[in-house]
C-alpha cells in the first residue's frame, strides 16, 4: 500500500485531530508549519497536506494564503465574529487600532482574572496548570510562533475558568484580531530571555493567585502583566517602524554595498 491512499489519509487525518486535541489548540490558533508536523508524525507533507485539506472540507480547519492553517472558529448564532468584525475593518484601514485592543484587554482580561479565582473548579485548576507548564516547555523551543499560541492558551484557560462566555467570546475574537497584527512582536518576546523571565514571572504570579482563590491579586497580576505585554509590544512595533523607516532612507542600498567584503 502506497503512503498516499485514501485509508493512510483518513488515518493521518484522525491522528492530526488526536494531536490538536492533546496539545489543547483552540479556535484562532495556528499549526506549526507543514515540515515540522509532517515530521512528528513521520510522513510525506503530500500525505499531510492531504490529512489537513480533509479537515479543511470538514470544518475543523482553515487555510489562510500566505498565513498557514489554523483552528477554524466555531460559526455559533452569536459568534465572537459578529462582536469583534467593526474592530477587524477598524483594524485593517489603520493597524494603530490594535493598542486600543490591547487597551480593551486590561479591563476584560482583569475581569476574567477576578471571576476565574472565585469560580475556578478543580478540572479548570488542573487545565490552567497544564496551560501554564506548557509555557515553560516551549522556553527552549526554536519555534517561538508555539511558544506565542502556549501564552494564548494560558490566557484563554482563564477566560473558560471565569465561567462568563461573553468574557470568553470576546477574549477569543480578540485573540484571532491580533494574530496578524502582534503575532510577530510575540514572537520577538520569546527570543528574548529577559522578556520571557519576566512573561514567566507575571504568568506564575497570576496562576498562583487564582489557584488560591485571591479575587484582588488576580486582577492586580492580570493589569500588571498586560501593562508589561503592551509597552514592549509597543517598543518592538516602533523599533520596526524604525528599521523599515532606515531602509527607505536615500543611498541605503550603497551603504550596504560598500558594508560588503
Amino acid at each position: 500500500m502506497t503512503e498516499n491512499t485514501p485509508r493512510l489519509a483518513d488515518t493521518l487525518r484522525a491522528r492530526l485531530r488526536a494531536w490538536i486535541d492533546e496539545h489543547q489548540l483552540q479556535p484562532g490558533m495556528r499549526l506549526p508549519a507543514e515540515r515540522r508536523l509532517a515530521a512528528e508524525f513521520g510522513v510525506s507533507r503530500s500525505s499531510l497536506r492531504e490529512a489537513i485539506q480533509q479537515l479543511i472540507s470538514s470544518g475543523v480547519l482553515i487555510s489562510r494564503r500566505g498565513g498557514g492553517t489554523w483552528l477554524r472558529q466555531p460559526q455559533e448564532p452569536w459568534s465572537e465574529q459578529r462582536i469583534v468584525e467593526p474592530i477587524r475593518q477598524l483594524l485593517a484601514a489603520d493597524p494603530d487600532y490594535r493598542y486600543d485592543i490591547l487597551e480593551a484587554r486590561h479591563a476584560i482580561e482583569a475581569s476574567t482574572a477576578w471571576h476565574a479565582a472565585l469560580r475556578a473548579t478543580e478540572a479548570d485548576k488542573e487545565k490552567l496548570q497544564y496551560a501554564f507548564d506548557a509555557t515553560l516547555k516551549l522556553k527552549e523551543s526554536d519555534d517561538p510562533d508555539l511558544a506565542a499560541q502556549a501564552d494564548v492558551r494560558f490566557h484563554l484557560a482563564i477566560a473558560e475558568a471565569s465561567h462568563n462566555v461573553v468574557l470568553l467570546q470576546t477574549m477569543r475574537g480578540f485573540f484571532d484580531l491580533l494574530q496578524s497584527s502582534v503575532m510577530q512582536s510575540r514572537q520577538r518576546m520569546y527570543t528574548q530571555p529577559v522578556i520571557f523571565d519576566r512573561l514567566t514571572e507575571q504568568h506564575q504570579a497570576l496562576l498562583n493567585a487564582i489557584l488560591a482563590g485571591d479575587a484582588e491579586a488576580a486582577r492586580l497580576a492580570a493589569m500588571d502583566h498586560l501593562g508589561f505585554v503592551h509597552t514592549t509590544l509597543k517598543t518592538l512595533h516602533e523599533d520596526e517602524a524604525r528599521q523599515a523607516r532606515i531602509t527607505r532612507l536615500p543611498g541605503h542600498d550603497l551603504d550596504k554595498r560598500k558594508e560588503k567584503p
